[in-house]
């Protein structure tokens, strides 16, 4: 790969924040970051109008990656309104390890002969 790891990761962090603000701002029941609201669905698939149904179908798979453990209902952190940069410091975190991994599946296929 012709990217450095460093930049790899911050671009993923970065297009990773977009995916998840646009997508929760399309689908509705955003909260006050653009996160989904507590007694809404989380992944927004509970709506009534059509082609946001059909756009949360799509999206779900990336979504629930993304989200990692926060999209298991059993997890009651949006439950309890933490305070802002807790769940922007766990995105970053886990998106970090994850862009790590990918970086490094992406670079063992790129440097095959």
């Amino acid at each position: 790969m012709h990217i450095s790891r460093n930049k790899f990761v911050i671009l993923f962090i970065a297009y990773g924040f977009a995916f998840l603000f646009v997508t929760s701002s399309l689908l509705g029941s955003t909260g006050f970051r653009g996160f989904p609201k507590a007694p809404d669905s989380l992944l927004g698939i509970d709506s009534p109008v059509a082609w946001k149904r059909a756009v949360a179908i799509i999206v779900l798979p990336i979504k629930i990656i993304l989200l990692g453990p926060l999209a298991l209902p059993s997890v009651d952190i949006l439950k309890e309104e933490p305070p802002p940069p807790f769940i922007g410091m766990y995105l970053v975190c886990y998106w970090t390890i994850l862009a790590s991994a990918v970086y490094y599946l992406l670079s063992r296929h790129w440097r095959r002969p």
